[in-house]
């Protein structure tokens, strides 16, 4: 028998949004430890926009927007298609039925949500996509004062809004700032963040505020939090995963789990080995890389020894970035479908819509650098009006920082001509490209790509702008570029787990006492991402299942 040093009902690894796993077992009446590895709470959830996408939730309801389980699936169905087992039509329904009752769920321990009203589904309204919501199924949590944490205040890894209260849901409209929209959101914005500050009140918002809701949960609930405590091996007695060796002040802990472990701690972004041999031979590099630098893969390896089956392990959530004169990358998100705006290649040609869904980016960056070359990098060129009208990384608009252009991270010249000779663009290409371009801008049909189109797409564009909120001329002077990689904020490919959140072997059948969600797992997603949130919301929603099923088992 096992010499065991502490012992529990649930084990949960990792202290990102798949905690909500553990609140749920202890809500279930069992007794539950939480480690992380890290000295700071919150995985990569707290440095994200922490808004989960979905489907048919409580808020949708009452605010009565339309929604089904029915259009959730076909919207699965007809993005998504057949990506293998991930993302199975069992898998599918068990995110969207368990995802609408975990809301609820969160909503009676505490957990304040709001809408993000207009954060429409990335692929609602595109060509051959059914069932998405143009009014969009993403939720966030509400702002929360980290004092309330007490002692833990300090202990929650810090978000990226800047010192903000700003809801990821205000990003789009925020955007505007020349408009009176834009202004109007910004006002709020700060009225609210400058009030929290005169009250004595730590705001957060955005992911922050979705990890200190769940951690002021846990730590109401009695559930112990173990930081600096690593996961470095599974215990297996008699086919099962009976517990886990966790490093912690130095020392090999044999943590017993009766009824279950639940991995949840994230995927291998920065793990050069693992990307290099699953890459496919596609360029990687852990430069390009804005995950949480935790993500190191150490999980998924130690459920691969014991013969977890995985999936998708080449993918990743995909975001094109640029590198800031520190080398640090800068991902570019709304900056690529505003107006006056265009991604090209070496040879200066448009070789997909700008606009589209981030992975989907990152994903034809890759496409054509391996069909035709000339992708990475990738060039996104805007003119004057667009660096006038619209904030670039972290710089407001009009304001271009002096070491951008002095580096060489940012370019600028008075010609299309001086800019593509600085870039190492075709310059005849790039005219050729910007004529054409200007030309869609003009009639506000993008015959090419059809940018402008998806609901999505508008959302982040400028509704300001006519006859297309997404198409303006790259005309005005002087013009800038950047070099676009394709970035990422994760990777998507892991272990490969049923509807209950169970592991799977290498032969199809669960590996009895192991649970697993988020990073670490293949995506229910498959190789889409659906909308804003989507892998939040999956790490939460098969945490609360994989909590159900092994209190259940």
């Amino acid at each position: 028998m096992t010499a065991w040093d502490h012992s529990t009902d649930f084990l949960v690894v990792g202290s990102g949004a798949g905690v909500v796993g553990a609140v749920r077992a202890r809500a279930l009446g069992k007794d539950v430890l939480v480690v992380e590895k890290s000295d700071l709470f919150g995985g990569s959830t707290c440095m994200s926009g922490g808004v989960m996408w979905l489907p048919h939730n409580p808020l949708m309801r009452r605010e009565g927007v339309p929604d089904s389980v029915e259009a959730a699936l076909r919207y699965f169905e007809t993005v998504v298609g057949d990506a293998g087992p991930a993302s199975s039509p069992e898998r599918r329904l068990a995110y969207v039925n368990s995802g609408a009752e975990m809301v609820g769920f969160l909503e009676s321990e505490g957990l304040e949500f709001r809408r993000c009203e207009g954060y429409s589904d990335y692929y609602s309204g595109v060509r051959g996509c059914e069932g998405g919501s143009a009014r969009g199924r993403s939720i966030e949590a509400k702002a929360f004062d980290k004092n309330r944490l007490g002692p833990w205040r300090d202990r929650i890894r810090l978000g990226f809004s800047n010192g903000l209260t700003v809801y990821t849901g205000e990003a789009g409209p925020m955007m505007l700032m020349r408009t009176r929209i834009g202004l109007a959101v910004l006002a709020r914005v700060i009225g609210r963040t400058a009030l929290g500050r005169i009250r004595g009140q730590r705001l957060v918002s955005n992911g922050a505020a979705l990890t200190a809701r769940l951690l002021q949960i846990l730590l109401r609930q009695g559930v112990a939090v173990w930081l600096e405590s690593a996961l470095t091996d599974l215990v297996v007695e008699d086919g099962r995963v009976v517990g886990a060796v966790v490093r912690k002040d130095g020392r090999d802990l044999r943590i017993r789990a009766r009824d279950g472990v639940l991995l949840a701690a994230g995927g291998f972004a920065r793990d050069k080995e693992m990307r290099a041999e699953h890459s496919g031979g596609r360029p990687v590099s852990d430069r390009w890389t804005s995950a949480n630098p935790g993500d190191t893969g150490e999980t998924i390896r130690i459920a691969m020894a014991l013969g977890a089956a995985t999936d998708l392990l080449d993918e990743a959530w995909w975001m094109p970035s640029w590198l800031l004169p520190d080398g640090s990358p800068s991902m570019c998100l709304s900056e690529r479908g505003k107006p006056g705006a265009i991604i090209v290649d070496a040879e200066g040609r448009r070789y997909f819509n700008e606009a589209v869904a981030y992975q989907e980016a990152g994903q034809r960056m890759y496409a054509h650098e391996r069909e035709f070359g000339g992708a990475l990098p990738s060039w996104l060129v805007v003119d004057s009006r667009h660096r006038g009208h619209y904030p670039f990384g972290m710089s407001p608009p009009g304001r271009t920082p002096k070491e951008w252009i002095g580096s060489g991270a940012m370019k600028r010249a008075d010609t299309l001509e001086d800019l593509a000779d600085q870039c190492g663009i075709d310059p005849g290409g790039l005219l050729k490209t910007v004529e054409r371009f200007n030309g869609f801008a003009a009639t506000g049909v993008d015959e090419d790509f059809h940018r402008g189109e998806g609901d999505h797409e508008k959302y982040y564009g400028d509704i300001t702008h006519t006859p297309n909120p997404c198409l303006g001329p790259v005309a005005k002077p002087p013009f800038y570029a950047v070099a676009l990689y394709p970035g990422d904020i994760g990777t998507s490919g892991g272990l490969l787990c049923d509807e209950s959140a169970r592991v799977l072997g290498t032969d199809g059948t669960p590996i009895q006492g192991l649970y697993a969600t988020g990073n670490c797992t293949a995506s229910v997603m498959g190789r889409k991402y659906l909308g804003a949130g989507a892998s939040i919301a999956a790490s939460a929603v098969f945490g609360y299942v994989a909590a159900n099923h092994a209190a259940a088992a």
